[in-house]
């Protein structure tokens, strides 16, 4: 691993970690001290984290820690819609391979198998596991390289995942209900790639974005702070600009 791509792995996980709080000034000399790093490693990794939208630079020098708007979520789940509706409709556009058709097929056995077990206590973290490999699978099926950058950058932030929502809060009885829906849209567009469905593929998957960004927004609820729990990433919600 290069020094530059260290320094901004380790600089990700202070941000997301909630060590580097929202609002908070950082400077090259705070983060070299605190990754044991050197400055030109870690301006690469601060200007690279600026670009992503996780720091918002100071005109006169050093960056803050971004808080994100309740509007940010919305366009970021806008904007990944767009971007996974463009890969699902590419996939089935181009056509896919049975091995890249099986692996979605286990992904949504896999669910369904988590679904039909007896244990009352949902099974989220394997949920998470399958929805992520059903959403990557997607993503690599568009057999688009400048796509699956441009969606790589997208998940970079913290909400902006296709399981942030599940992350958010998974103790609510509500949680499983909206599971079954998305569930039903990954069946959905399995069977649209599948028959090469272009049209119909992509607008699923824009409505599924569209569904995980409506219940993350009803987490928030009253709080201002969101905290999502598998690795103890923080949002802090500021007012609409």
């Amino acid at each position: 691993m290069s020094q530059t791509l260290s320094a901004m792995v380790g600089l990700r996980d202070l941000i997301l970690s909630g060590e580097l709080l929202p609002g908070e000034r950082i400077s090259e000399n705070l983060v070299a001290q605190r990754l044991n790093a050197s400055r030109t490693p870690v301006r690469a990794a601060l200007m690279r984290l600026a670009s992503e939208g996780l720091l918002d630079p100071i005109p006169s020098g050093g960056f803050t820690v971004r808080a994100f708007t309740e509007r940010d979520v919305i366009d970021a789940g806008e904007v990944r819609g767009s971007l996974e509706g463009l890969a699902a409709r590419l996939a089935a556009e181009r056509g896919v391979s049975s091995d890249t058709l099986n692996r979605l097929r286990d992904a949504v056995q896999g669910i369904d198998g988590l679904f039909a077990s007896e244990d009352p206590h949902f099974d989220v973290k394997s949920y998470i596991a399958f929805n992520r490999i059903f959403h990557d699978t997607i993503h690599a099926a568009s057999d688009s390289a400048i796509l699956r950058r441009q969606i790589d950058q997208l998940m970079s932030l913290p909400f902006a995942s296709p399981s942030a929502f599940i992350e958010a809060d998974d103790s609510r009885p509500i949680l499983r209900t909206i599971l079954i829906v998305a569930q039903e849209q990954h069946r959905a567009v399995l069977e649209a790639i599948e028959q090469r469905q272009s049209a119909r593929a992509e607008a699923i998957m824009r409505e599924h974005a569209q569904n995980s960004v409506r219940y993350l927004l009803k987490v928030k609820g009253q709080a201002q702070q969101l905290r999502l729990k598998p690795n103890g990433t923080v949002i802090h919600f500021r007012q609409r600009a």
